[in-house]
């Protein structure tokens, strides 16, 4: 948080700031005998203002600490006087007990306290110190975080690429005492700068009506009613078919890829589709075969084969025998299940591996 700045903020919520740096990665003493203690981990997240990441953290069951830390710079025992200038994140180290909160639970926390796409800094606070990241502190934690990261961006829930880094977890040093539990020993400088801050607003507007659980296996569980159109609920979520020669793709010549509308993994590729005469957009072939199921359809008194996406389950169209070499297929999709993205916005969009198909 930048009591610093200038504004209403910081004039209202000005510091005395005194004292070094405690300690290089201590932690708070519990108090209790090591004996009494269960087996604990620990989680390491960087996510702007450390005040604002600490309170939702300490409210889980499970939760034995949370410390407010600067992560390693270029310069030994920082202070909250210089630690910006020697390079150095305000970050939180959680300590928990497995047992009663697991490691997704705390990414699941984490990514609803921040803005994941800002990679300058976290609402009124801008600059390196206050970037949000994941610190990872064995393979397990990197594999998680990397699964609960592509699970949220795929949802489709921020409109802007994730740019939340996921990096070993550094060397650290506990922040002054004064900044330890701010929210329960400050409430009403900690309140304020909240809700200045533009954090809440965001975290509402994005986050509100909601229901996505990053810790879950299996389809993304969240209100499509309110995400998608009328139109691309119905054949998605219903198995809906589109208009022919009525909808936004069917006769789209651009470069790009084209994404499933509720997950976003990439399915299709322009470098595939051609002119198949039927007011659909048609493919010779999927551009990640991992990322479409088929199955039999024997609706309308036919046998089709009905073409799903792996992750969103939405229902995409059909794949006939009668395209055109080399494949010999017809993915004949409907408009409504896509979303397409030009070759200039691949990398904007997070898809900039895919960039070198195109050159």
């Amino acid at each position: 948080m930048n009591i610093f700045a200038a504004g209403t903020i910081s004039t209202l919520l000005f510091l005395v700031v005194a004292g070094p740096a405690l300690a290089v990665g201590e932690e708070k003493n519990s108090g209790t005998s090591a004996d009494k203690q269960p087996a604990t981990d620990k989680a390491l997240f960087a996510g702007g203002c450390f005040w604002c990441m600490e309170k939702p953290f300490e409210a889980l069951d499970g939760v034995i600490s949370v410390l407010s830390v600067y992560d390693t710079g270029t310069t030994e025992n920082p202070t909250y006087r210089n630690y910006g200038q020697g390079g150095h994140t305000e970050v939180v180290q959680i300590v928990y007990d497995p047992a009663k909160v697991t490691y997704e639970k705390l990414l699941d926390i984490f990514w609803r306290q921040i803005d994941p796409t800002d990679a300058g800094g976290q609402f009124v606070d801008r600059g390196h110190e206050y970037i949000s990241a994941i610190y990872v502190y064995n393979d397990e934690q990197r594999r998680l975080a990397q699964a609960s990261k592509d699970k949220l961006a795929a949802s489709g829930i921020l409109k802007k690429p994730i740019v939340t880094a996921i990096l070993d977890a550094p060397r650290f040093w506990q922040a002054e005492e004064y900044h330890q539990d701010y929210y329960k020993n400050n409430p009403i400088r900690y309140n304020l700068y909240r809700s200045r801050s533009g954090r809440d607003d965001f975290l509402d507007k994005t986050w509100d009506g909601i229901r996505l659980d990053l810790t879950a296996e299996g389809p993304l569980p969240m209100d499509l009613k309110k995400k998608l159109t009328k139109l691309q609920y119905h054949v998605t979520q219903e198995d809906g078919t589109e208009p022919a020669f009525n909808n936004e793709y069917w006769d789209n010549k651009e470069a790009g890829l084209y994404v499933d509308i509720v997950s976003g993994e990439p399915l299709f590729s322009s470098l595939d589709k051609y002119d198949s005469g039927t007011g659909w957009p048609s493919f010779t072939r999927p551009l990640v075969k991992e990322n479409i199921i088929e199955r039999e359809d024997r609706r309308l008194f036919s046998v089709r084969t009905e073409v799903r996406s792996k992750k969103g389950n939405s229902h995409l169209g059909h794949v006939f025998n009668d395209g055109p070499p080399p494949t010999g297929l017809r993915y004949c999709m409907n408009s409504a299940a896509l979303r397409f993205i030009p070759v200039e916005k691949l990398t904007e969009s997070g898809y900039g591996d895919y960039e070198k198909l195109f050159k």
